[in-house]
């Protein structure tokens, strides 16, 4: 069954989701704030939207997928926000990684209008986006999801109801967690190997076929022994979404001291202008205190 769908956010992510949902035959309505992001999803049939409140008129589903918290609040509620012109019953999916208070306000907005709220955190970066191999960490009802679901099989191959509103975030927020605190350590194991004489290539293979094998190490291990510091996933992303942990933490008197010290170690990144590089970049960031020591 064919389904008008808006799509709100048309970067690395949203625009591969876009092409997706049309090769699958729905109808698409496309809104970005620069009109020449739009003009390619046009070209390929899509309607260009003149707000999100316009890409959301008639939709029977909502998604979105920008990048920061003040983001979402404004396509959803701002002055010419989805909240406006949403029919009652349509679903909205929000893919964006986004503090976990704010998206159960905008579930209460949204469900206040008749409007239905999943959110809908992704993993898996661009390239998962490309293949539509996603995966997606829903919160919501089971009800609403099920709905949704069959678009959703489109975009992503493991999909997750990890429970209420704002679930996914949270289940989003420990991936996050536990993946850039394994960038870290991968940091520091190769700071060891190139300062005591061992190729970080080997010391990969080696660590690969052992308990310390992982997705992680198997894709950023490769890239800091061959100094490859191009994004993958820009650090600045990575960043962001451990600022939003680490705000959770400190008001729920979490102790997460490697967060916290990872945390650290990003915002240096960050004042090194390494923000739009891979956050491979944590072993420049070693480096350098390395020679600041000397």
């Amino acid at each position: 069954m064919a389904h008008k769908i808006a799509f709100i956010g048309l970067g690395n992510m949203g625009g591969n989701m876009v092409r997706h949902l049309m090769r699958a035959g729905h109808s698409l309505t496309v809104y970005a704030r620069r009109a020449e992001v739009m003009q390619p999803f046009v070209n390929e049939g899509a309607r260009a939207a003149s707000s999100p409140a316009d890409a959301a008129r008639d939709a029977n589903f909502i998604f979105t997928n920008v990048t920061a918290t003040a983001d979402v609040a404004q396509v959803l509620l701002g002055e010419q926000g989805v909240i406006h012109s949403a029919k009652a019953g349509a679903v909205v999916c929000d893919f964006s990684t986004i503090d976990v208070r704010e998206t159960r306000r905008f579930a209460r907005e949204l469900e206040s209008k008749g409007i239905e709220f999943l959110d809908c955190p992704v993993s898996g970066g661009t390239k998962a986006a490309e293949a539509a191999t996603l995966t997606i960490l829903v919160g919501g009802r089971e009800d609403v999801l099920a709905r949704v679901r069959p678009l959703l099989e489109k975009l992503g191959s493991n999909i997750f109801h990890m429970g209420g509103v704002g679930c996914g975030q949270v289940t989003k927020a420990c991936n996050q967690t536990a993946q850039v605190i394994a960038v870290q350590g991968i940091a520091e194991a190769m700071l060891f190997a190139q300062a005591n004489g061992v190729d970080g290539n080997k010391v990969v293979e080696a660590l690969m076929s052992g308990f310390a094998g992982s997705k992680m190490l198997g894709l950023m291990g490769p890239k800091m022994a061959n100094r490859d510091f191009a994004a993958g996933i820009e650090a600045r992303l990575h960043h962001k979404d451990f600022g939003l942990v680490r705000s959770m933490a400190d008001q729920q008197n979490l102790a997460m001291p490697a967060q916290a010290l990872v945390y650290a170690q990003l915002e240096k990144l960050m004042q090194q202008g390494w923000g739009t590089m891979d956050t491979c970049n944590l072993l420049r960031v070693l480096e350098n205190e390395v020679e600041e020591e000397k």
